[in-house]
């Protein structure tokens, strides 16, 4: 990881795991408190990763080899990274990515099988280096996650439930790994007490 002024924060997860609304809570805590905070989505955040994101999710594209989708998250976050993240860790800012190279390794690697040493090789070029101070991880049981995804599901949604299960399998095995860095987050529990949680590590990594 090179040495930002800044911090980076990620937020991962199944479908339907609450990761979303945890790390709006958690940039609007970190506002409130003075810090200079960028909450950014993945794929998505500048105006070329929202149009892969589009391509991405569209339910109309069934024909989509698992190598296309693996190189479009890919290139959707080399724009990211340069247009956003590093320009903003450079400036002290507290980066909150709703998703990053993590779910790659995840939905694309142990979902879709692609060779996760790929995948590896070419997040380590497109991060350009750059690596969450922290990860976490929302875990919650595949039924219960996709079934407040809501009726109209987009096109990773529309998977079958082996798939996500591989994919919840999948953030349980990384989190193993690199338990420093990645915390898991039981997804039950009302928002604020979820919440309360994520502050613990927070106020101990920024030092609040």
């Amino acid at each position: 990881m090179k040495n930002y002024k800044g911090k980076f924060i990620t937020f991962e997860g199944s479908e339907g795991s609450g990761k979303s609304t945890q790390a709006r809570l958690l940039s609007r805590y970190l506002k409130s408190k003075g810090k200079r905070v960028l909450h950014i989505r993945e794929p998505g955040g500048v105006a070329i990763s929202e149009k892969i994101r589009g391509i991405l999710l569209d339910v109309k594209n069934k024909k989509m080899s698992d190598t296309t989708e693996t190189l479009l998250y890919m290139a959707a976050r080399a724009q990211l990274v340069e247009e956003i993240i590093e320009p903003a860790l450079k400036k002290g800012k507290i980066v909150i990515a709703d998703r990053f190279l993590d779910s790659t390794i995840v939905y694309q690697g142990y979902g879709n099988r692609v060779n996760l040493k790929l995948i590896h090789t070419l997040g380590k070029h497109v991060t350009q280096g750059i690596k969450p101070h922290l990860t976490f991880v929302f875990d919650i049981g595949v039924e219960k996650g996709l079934s407040r995804t809501g009726k109209t599901k987009d096109r990773i949604e529309q998977r079958s439930l082996f798939y996500h299960q591989r994919v919840r399998n999948g953030y349980l095995a990384i989190a193993k790994k690199e338990p420093g860095r990645i915390k898991v987050i039981n997804a039950k529990g009302s928002k604020s007490e979820i919440q309360n949680r994520l502050r613990r590590y927070i106020n101990r990594l920024l030092k609040i």
